[in-house]
């Protein structure tokens, strides 16, 4: 305890008393410290989650509009019914090309901001990364749509090296195809890896910043080609990082609505599904019922992503 220039005892003030208890009980400072995020993550996001799951196990009476809380599997035996399935399958191959399509273009960008950039040319690629993320999602979306109109840039470019014809082709393709890009399923391809590209290039460039140098040369000096030295080497130990990426690309795909929803066409993928189900229909169990899809796909997803190792690339 302090004292004053009597020597007399001062008496300690309400903060430095709690201070100190808080430092002789570190367990409590934790608590404390833990208590609101805890709180947040149990009552409001799983308590959300919780609630959603039981409502996906309630059904709608056809006759009166009205929510039936008794419990029932009619909403998940209707994802069974070929609609549904193809809007899941739909929507996980959508998901599945975005992610391969941005780990192709993401590794070559990382390993040279990783391995060859200077500093300067390293701050500059990660500001050109991430300054997509400073403008709003809906604007980066409505551009797109823009650029892979009829009228847009595309199409003019298309025009003017001749090239129209390919265009053409490529519209009447099954499946991709379609009036224009911006109303395909390769306009919506597109718009999809530019959005989540950068999801992926800074995982791998993390992963490929952490391959020892000292790994390469000894390959080098045991004699492996350059191509070898890829394969058996930096591949696999910047794997974790693409996997790590992935989880955002393949999750974000999964649930999204905006991009099928200004680039698309008339077939649903799974956040449109829920939004007609919830708003349109009003069929909350059934649009709760297509919720857990994802949720469902997404726990499979980390689960193996956990067993890769591409936590600690995060």
């Amino acid at each position: 305890m302090s004292t004053d220039l009597l020597g007399a005892p001062r008496p300690r003030s309400a903060l430095t008393r709690l201070s100190t208890g808080l430092y002789m009980r570190p367990w409590l400072l934790t608590g404390l410290l833990f208590a609101l995020p805890l709180t947040y993550m149990v009552v409001i996001y799983l308590g959300s989650l919780a609630t959603m799951l039981v409502n996906s196990f309630y059904q709608l009476d056809d006759f009166s509009g009205k929510i039936v809380q008794e419990f029932t599997l009619k909403n998940y035996l209707a994802l069974l019914q070929p609609g549904n399935l193809s809007i899941i399958l739909r929507t996980v191959s959508m998901a599945a090309a975005v992610t391969v399509a941005c780990a192709l273009l993401a590794f070559p960008l990382a390993y040279y901001m990783a391995r060859y950039a200077s500093p300067r040319a390293k701050g500059f690629l990660y500001l050109a990364v991430l300054m997509p993320l400073w403008s709003s999602y809906i604007v980066r979306v409505y551009a797109w749509k823009l650029i892979l109109s009829r009228e847009g840039i595309v199409a003019w470019l298309a025009n003017q090296i001749g090239a129209a014809w390919l265009l053409e082709g490529v519209l009447a393709t099954p499946i991709i195809g379609g009036p224009s890009l911006s109303v395909s399923f390769l306009g919506m391809f597109i718009a999809f890896v530019y959005v989540w590209l950068p999801y992926m290039v800074l995982p791998v460039q993390a992963a490929l910043e952490k391959v020892p140098k000292s790994y390469l040369e000894a390959s080098a000096d045991l004699g492996a080609r350059p191509g070898a030295t890829f394969r058996n080497v930096i591949l696999p130990l910047s794997f974790p990082g693409i996997v790590a990426g992935s989880i955002f690309t393949f999750s974000l795909t999964l649930g999204d609505f905006v991009v099928p929803q200004v680039l698309g066409n008339s077939a649903f993928f799974i956040g449109q599904a829920v939004l007609a189900y919830q708003g349109t229909a009003g069929n909350l169990p059934l649009a709760a019922a297509m919720t857990v899809v994802p949720m469902v796909l997404m726990i499979l997803y980390l689960m193996g992503a956990r067993r890769l190792g591409a936590f600690e690339a995060l």
